[in-house]
């Protein structure tokens, strides 16, 4: 049933029946942890939603549970082509992955990125090799964010950074930070040697923090000042044999710097 429609802008409908093909649909990705069949992430709360409209991401479709249909309509009132789905809150509990969802889901276009953009500039990656729990792996590409970071790599084995869970704990970083998703190791590898990329791993008690190492110019902080220092203070890092031609980087650079001190 249409309730309104405002031409040119969004339209907005009730559904009725779990057996509605977008509901299945949002169940079924929410489920599995990756995108729907047409290429959307999940995402929940209003949070997540203004950060990817702020972040300038297509939202192709709302689902609302009816009573918050009207701060939802306040948020998305300024999009164009966007579907808001009116669910009743019975039915939109039996849909959502989290009793905090707020009653709201957004079906986003997920950026795409190359590994050139992951390696712009001072090159600063984050790489997640085996992390499978959806909140520690958004949680650290979040803090990689507030480092200044320039990317992010899942590498096989980790959890999709599709996944509801994952893309809640990253607080919007997953719409602004380049990442590649179900890397091999080796494709990995070649890309941080290519470069010449330092390799850390990041340890309970490392050897040093993240200010000792200094991989990046001023930070940038992505969840408020006190998030980000909170982020900063607990890091913790354990520098990792480098790969031959690595080392011999390191060493010229250091002949370079006892040569011209600053």
């Amino acid at each position: 049933m249409i309730q309104h429609t405002t031409p040119g802008t969004l339209t907005s409908r009730k559904i009725t029946s779990a057996k509605n093909p977008l509901l299945r649909e949002v169940r079924r990705a929410l489920t599995r942890g990756e995108l729907t069949a047409d290429g959307c992430c999940i995402v929940e709360t209003f949070h997540l939603l203004e950060e990817a409209i702020r972040s300038n991401r297509p939202i192709r479709a709302v689902l609302t549970a009816e009573s918050v249909g009207t701060a939802v309509a306040t948020h998305v009132k300024g999009l164009r082509h966007t579907q808001v789905q009116v669910v009743p809150d019975e039915l939109f509990q039996a849909v959502v992955s989290t009793e905090s969802a707020q009653g709201v889901i957004a079906l986003v276009e997920p950026p795409s990125w190359t590994v050139d953009e992951l390696f712009r500039g001072t090159s600063f990656v984050l790489i997640l090799d085996g992390v499978q729990d959806p909140g520690n792996a958004g949680t650290m590409v979040r803090t990689a964010e507030a480092f200044g970071a320039t990317g992010a790599m899942f590498l096989k084995g980790s959890v999709s950074p599709f996944n509801a869970k994952t893309l809640r704990a990253s607080a919007g970083s997953l719409f602004r930070l380049p990442f590649l998703h179900t890397v091999d190791a080796d494709v990995a590898r070649a890309a941080l040697q290519q470069r010449r990329v330092d390799v850390y791993a990041a340890a309970p008690r490392g050897e040093k923090t993240l200010q000792q190492v200094d991989p990046h110019p001023p930070l940038r902080p992505a969840g408020g000042q006190r998030s980000a220092r909170r982020e900063r203070q607990n890091a913790r890092l354990r520098p990792r044999r480098p790969h031959s031609h690595c080392r011999r980087g390191i060493a010229q650079r250091r002949r370079r710097r006892q040569c011209h001190p600053v």
